[in-house]
């Protein structure tokens, strides 16, 4: 199959340099979703801003670039469930004919021992954390390959890297993505699409306050920075990826203060 030509990468040193450039962030509404819409957006991408609840915050979120003089706009679909993603890129691709960058950030938590886990607990976190990674990119990458120049970042986690107790769906999840990540790049480098993943380790979410004190102080102890990280810290490593990470394919980028520092 014939190596398509290489369109332009964003200029670094422009002051928005994904200006004219569509961007997807699902679970865009709330916590590292949002600050990532709004990371793109300041770099001049209209971005799409994915929910499958709170049509209101994701609203807000537009909102909010829009105050500030970017572009947005809101989609609900259920990433997990296949139809729901086709319809909802179908819809990207009539409003603005392209696509250029893929954030999958979707995900929840069914925190549970193993041994208290139910199937149900199970199949939920790996279709909302892992197969909506698949279904996204899917409906995604022919939108991509018709721009010649393409832009995947998926959100695992330390998690997937080191494993957590009370985790085993979440982990599996995560570490899934990476492993899609690496393949995927392999596939998809030759057509100027690169693929990649940002690790965050906790982050101060609404998710993250809502732990006991208690409970927040023995996992600070546990990071060598002694601190979570902040949504907008995740985010800026998306954007890397996004506007000068041009030779960077099949990569992670690891954001978790310390508590990870495999190979």
């Amino acid at each position: 199959m014939a190596v398509q030509s290489r369109a332009s990468a964003p200029d670094p040193t422009h002051p928005k340099p994904l200006l004219g450039r569509v961007a997807v962030v699902t679970g865009g509404s709330r916590g590292i979703g949002s600050s990532i819409a709004s990371e793109l957006a300041a770099s001049g991408a209209t971005v799409v801003v994915n929910y499958i609840k709170g049509a209101e915050a994701a609203a807000g979120v537009v909102a909010q670039i829009e105050a500030a003089g970017g572009e947005g706009s809101t989609e609900a679909a259920d990433v997990s469930n296949y139809e729901d993603v086709t319809a909802m890129f179908a819809r990207i691709k009539e409003r603005y004919g392209r696509l250029d960058v893929l954030v999958n950030n979707a995900g929840i938590l069914r925190d549970k021992t193993y041994k208290k886990m139910q199937i149900s607990e199970w199949h939920e976190v790996i279709d909302t954390n892992l197969t909506s990674v698949m279904n996204c990119c899917h409906l995604a990458v022919p939108m991509l390959l018709d721009n010649g120049w393409g832009r995947i970042i998926n959100i695992s986690s330390f998690v997937g890297q080191m494993g957590n107790f009370g985790q085993a769906n979440y982990s599996a999840a995560k570490a899934g993505i990476l492993g899609f990540t690496k393949s995927l790049a392999i596939e998809l480098a030759r057509y100027n699409i690169t693929v990649n993943a940002v690790c965050p380790g906790f982050v101060e979410t609404e998710m993250w306050k809502s732990v006991p004190e208690a409970i927040q102080e023995k996992i600070l102890e546990r990071i060598p920075m002694h601190r979570t990280a902040k949504p907008e810290e995740i985010a800026r490593g998306v954007r890397f990826f996004a506007v000068e990470g041009d030779y960077m394919t099949g990569q992670s980028l690891n954001i978790n203060g310390g508590i990870y520092m495999g190979w």
